[in-house]
């Protein structure tokens, strides 16, 4: 099967999915993006991995890494597969004790477990020639949204100050809400820090 590798571009509320995330997956070696919906867990369970914040106990993802790890095995890789009558499938490709394994996995959950264990991401050529999108002309705004700028306004309406306690204050509640275990409060600050650092 040919394949091409891909990195996470973004995550962001979906607006035609109430409660629902689109997780945009970007092309490494070129320009196409394959934006996949997913749900709010695991959402979550990818901006927290991303962001580097810790849980106080191990999300079902971490479980699953910790059960491989334990075993012995490892994964060496996740190819998003197929596309079915508008339902992505995804596979686990794990390696260990001389024997690999093909495991069936929503992409969401085998996006969530490759970025735990550090491994490529896949995306079949098939399917990205069959739901992948080119970027439109805006998008050096996009870029810049998402590496937190935001083009089209001036930051000089914000004082600095201002800003940065601001989000000094909505990083000290989402810890605390990571810690404890309010998840949803978390994905809301989240959101909230994303919007301050878009200049929202």
């Amino acid at each position: 099967m040919d394949k091409v590798m891909v990195d996470i571009l973004g995550l962001s509320p979906s607006p035609s999915s109430p409660g629902a995330y689109a997780l945009i997956l970007k092309e490494v070696s070129g320009e196409r993006r394959l934006p996949i919906i997913i749900g709010q867990f695991e959402a979550q369970a990818i901006a927290l991995e991303l962001e580097g914040i810790k849980p106080p106990r191990p999300l079902t993802h971490d479980l699953v890494k910790n059960v491989l790890d334990s075993l012995g095995t490892t994964l060496s890789d996740v190819v998003v597969s197929e596309l079915r009558d508008g339902t992505f499938f995804a596979r686990l490709n794990v390696e260990g004790n001389s024997v690999n394994h093909e495991i069936d996995a929503r992409p969401s959950d085998a996006i969530a477990i490759a970025i735990r264990f550090g491994v490529p991401i896949y995306v079949s050529e098939a399917v990205m020639e069959e739901a992948s999108t080119m970027p439109e002309a805006e998008e050096g705004e996009q870029q810049s949204e998402l590496e937190g700028e935001h083009p089209k306004k001036s930051r000089e309406k914000t004082p600095a100050y201002t800003k940065e306690s601001k989000m000094e204050q909505l990083q000290k509640e989402l810890t605390d809400a990571v810690g404890r275990e309010d998840y949803e409060r978390a994905a809301k600050l989240r959101d909230e820090i994303r919007r301050l650092q878009l200049g929202d």
